[in-house]
């Protein structure tokens, strides 16, 4: 059985075919308002799992990065207990669930978790792991602990989960690599080949940007140049090193000012900002309360602006979602309390098109590599190709004034080519409804707002994972 998609465009050339995807059910779509596209690919995700399950697990982290487009996300090290390739001890938190399962380590538990559970997740993963045992800062993780779970490290003696879901990348998530550990740091990125992720924030103190917004709600803030410090830091580091770092959620013009210097360095930087560091700013505190509390913080509506124009003029190499589950009750806290972040992944790609290319900042075009091509990319994985497909297993047909159309079928790609894809509307208006997310979280500011952009259809290895197409969702 097949989805047959009539005049579907390439998202990079333009050119209308016809498009024959697996399916469960046959049905033939117009789908002439349709684009078909590269899988979105995110390489800042937290699915809290093993340890903080009521939140988020992999089961639904996964159902919501498929929802929204995404073919293949990279899991942040902040689990319970850390994913620092370390074996758990019985009676730490979160323990039972990697040790019930039948492993001693998170990386082990997470590469085997559709075994485990016996369930099929509806989206490619990397791990992330842990720049500090235990995450805690101080002391760096051992290379012994990590290294055989790299891609090309004992291969021939691994299963195919442990293949389909290797350590790619390393990072202290949620904290910046802490001065201690850093040169330590460093030479393990370099002796293992990864990359380094980092969080390019430091604070002891403060809970939203200092501004006129915190001292009218008057709570503790916290200096835009917590976020600098870092970058001019790990840029030095990188200069003496020549390690790859990559900064996260960049949000302040003085940091994308010491970005684009050291880019044009040839330094080797590359960095990310999220969707609510271009569509919001502090004063959304004043409406949406914690639920626009994160970190870094919102910053002031000129540092936003400066984040625009960071992506437009391609400072920013990619967009990445940030997804941090949380409660609602958690999210009640209050300003001092309240945890750190928002999900993202069922509505980045609607409020990124709605600001950025609705805003005339950017094409439809340099959105999708903002958020597919470009994230691969980071991430060492290949980038679906659909020209390339389309000249080496696509058939030419007569259209319907008897242009010559070329007709895709999937079913007839061999496994070697099988590709992740996307279905998106990039003119359809729709509402935010966390109601309707799959996430198992409703904590995002976005909730009621319209945009515009919206992914209809997800393809991994060709088969169709998740569809919205002709149903209410």
């Amino acid at each position: 059985m097949t989805l047959t998609l009539h005049d579907i465009k390439v998202w990079n050339t333009g050119e209308v075919i016809d498009l024959i995807v697996p399916s469960d059910a046959d049905e033939t779509v117009d789908a002439s308002a349709m684009t078909i596209a590269p899988g979105f690919e995110d390489p800042h995700v937290h699915f809290r799992d093993p340890g903080q399950t009521y939140k988020e697990s992999m089961v639904s982290g996964c159902a919501a990065a498929a929802s929204g487009g995404y073919t293949n996300v990279l899991i942040m090290p902040n689990t319970v207990p850390a994913m620092d390739g370390v074996k758990v001890t019985a009676g730490e938190p979160g323990a039972s669930e990697v040790l019930d399962a039948g492993f001693d380590t998170v990386i082990d538990y997470l590469q085997h978790y559709e075994q485990a559970h016996d369930v099929t997740l509806p989206v490619r993963y990397d791990l992330c792991v842990c720049a500090s045992k235990g995450r805690a800062g101080k002391e760096a993780t051992d290379v012994a602990d990590w290294i055989g779970y790299l891609p090309e490290h004992d291969d021939d003696n691994k299963d195919a989960y442990q293949l389909c879901h290797p350590v790619t990348a390393i990072s202290d998530d949620g904290s910046a690599v802490t001065p201690e550990i850093l040169d330590q740091v460093f030479d393990n990125v370099k002796k293992s080949g990864l990359y380094l992720i980092e969080h390019c924030e430091h604070h002891d103190t403060g809970a939203v940007n200092e501004g006129p917004v915190s001292r009218e709600l008057g709570v503790p803030g916290i200096p835009e140049d917590t976020e600098l410090k870092i970058v001019e830091r790990d840029i030095e580091m990188a200069r003496k090193t020549g390690v790859h770092v990559h900064f996260q959620h960049v949000s302040t013009a003085i940091s994308f000012d010491a970005i684009r210097k050291a880019k044009a360095e040839g330094l080797p930087i590359t960095c990310e900002t999220a969707p609510h560091y271009v569509a919001l700013c502090d004063e959304a505190l004043l409406k949406y309360g914690t639920l626009a509390k994160m970190n870094p913080p919102l910053r002031s509506e000129e540092d936003r602006k400066a984040t625009i124009a960071a992506v437009a003029d391609g400072t920013v190499d990619l967009l990445a979602t940030d997804h941090a589950p949380h409660t609602m009750e958690e999210k009640d806290l209050g300003f001092l309390d309240a945890p750190n972040g928002i999900i993202g992944l069922e509505c980045a790609y609607g409020v990124c098109h709605k600001i950025l290319v609705d805003g005339g900042f950017i094409s439809d075009e340099r959105l999708i590599e903002l958020m597919s091509t470009a994230p691969a990319e980071l991430m060492g994985h290949s980038k679906a190709d659909v020209t390339a497909l389309l000249d080496e297993y696509a058939d030419a047909v007569p259209g319907d004034d008897d242009d010559t159309k070329r007709v895709l079928d999937l079913v007839k790609v061999p496994a070697e080519d099988r590709a992740d894809l996307v279905v998106l509307n990039t003119d359809e208006a729709w509402t935010v409804n966390p109601e309707r997310f799959h996430s198992s979280a409703r904590n995002t500011p976005f909730g009621g707002w319209q945009v515009t952009g919206r992914p209809l259809a997800t393809i991994i290895g060709s088969k169709l994972v998740f569809s919205r197409i002709n149903k209410e969702d």
